[in-house]
């Protein structure tokens, strides 16, 4: 199977050796296209390195909190079933396509890099599913009963986003294995829940510990695992 033009194309510039192949996502029945774990075992120049540090292909990527936030509405599809829900942060969509497969009547795919739509795109059809997208949260109607949201907090910079998620939606659920001291009234800690990033990155044993954090407008039910 051929990786579409629009993602190889400039992964290539980026990183010339480096190839998307579809992998099927451990634990789950989802497949993405994702840059080959070959690709990742090599020494990167210097110029290979500073391009990845100033435009990271993340959306080539399965990150831990997407994998786990996709088996979590895998194995709860409640969370999701008849309802309409934003992927926020998508990426690869991972977690939007998750929960399409699920049972979500609809999801949208949102996120600020056009390259990041176009992989929702590719991987959507590689699942059977379709989604809709967009680039600009804030345009988007208050009309959602979930906003979903995996590894955006890495950038500490995007915490006051927590406040936002439920001007679009009634309820948030938030993966994340990178901060250590989050503290925010709104959300409460489900639990912990063990994912890893695809291809490996080989990454610190604390950053395969997903926390799923839940917040609701007042006067919604809290809930547990």
């Amino acid at each position: 199977m051929i990786a579409p033009h629009q993602l190889q194309a400039p992964l290539s510039k980026l990183l010339g050796d480096a190839r998307l192949v579809p992998a099927s996502l451990p634990d789950t029945d989802l497949k993405l296209w994702l840059i080959d774990a070959q690709n990742m075992n090599r020494a990167f120049s210097p110029d290979e390195t500073r391009c990845i540090l100033e435009d990271p292909p993340y959306w080539a990527f399965c990150w831990a909190s997407g994998l786990a936030l996709a088996r979590f509405l895998a194995g709860q599809p409640h969370w999701v079933e008849g309802k309409r829900v934003l992927d926020f942060g998508a990426g690869s969509g991972v977690a939007g396509i998750a929960a399409m497969k699920a049972g979500a009547l609809e999801v949208v795919a949102c996120d600020l890099d056009p390259l990041a739509i176009e992989a929702c795109r590719a991987n959507a059809e590689l699942n059977g599913v379709s989604l809709g997208y967009s680039t600009d949260f804030f345009s988007q109607a208050d009309r959602f009963d979930l906003i979903l949201v995996a590894d955006v907090l890495y950038d500490r910079a995007n915490l006051p986003l927590l406040d936002a998620f439920l001007s679009r939606g009634r309820e948030a659920l938030v993966a994340d294995s990178r901060v250590k001291d989050f503290k925010h009234p709104a959300y409460q800690r489900l639990g912990i829940l063990d994912a890893m990033t695809l291809p490996d990155l080989a990454e610190p044993w604390e950053f395969r510990k997903v926390s799923l954090y839940h917040a609701a407008r007042s006067g919604e039910n809290r809930k547990t695992l």
